[in-house]
């Protein structure tokens, strides 16, 4: 992995006004990864937009790290069942096209 597309934990905790126990607590249930460098924690920038929403849930409306996995959980069944559910149209208008 690039340093150039990671962001230093302490770095972004500081500028965001995060605990770095919260950074560590999504990494320990696996929410997002950090990657360690010299004893320094580094987070990947793709995980930037998921990390800001955990923030907003967290910080904003007040939900535990059970449920921001609940959540997380729920949300990425929601994008599958659509996936799905466009990939089953898709195959129902092969069918219309010969009616």
């Amino acid at each position: 992995m690039q340093t150039e597309y990671l962001i230093a934990v302490d770095e972004f905790c500081t500028l965001n006004n995060v605990d770095v126990s919260f950074i560590s607590s999504l990494k320990q249930t696996g929410l997002i990864e950090v990657t360690t460098i010299k004893e320094a924690g580094f987070i990947d920038a793709g995980q930037l937009q998921q990390l800001e929403k955990f923030i907003r849930f967290y910080y904003e409306l007040d939900i535990n790290l059970e449920g921001i996995e609940t959540i997380t959980h729920l949300l990425r069944r929601i994008n599958n069942l659509q996936e799905e559910v466009r990939g089953l149209k898709n195959r129902l208008r092969l069918y219309e096209v010969y009616d």
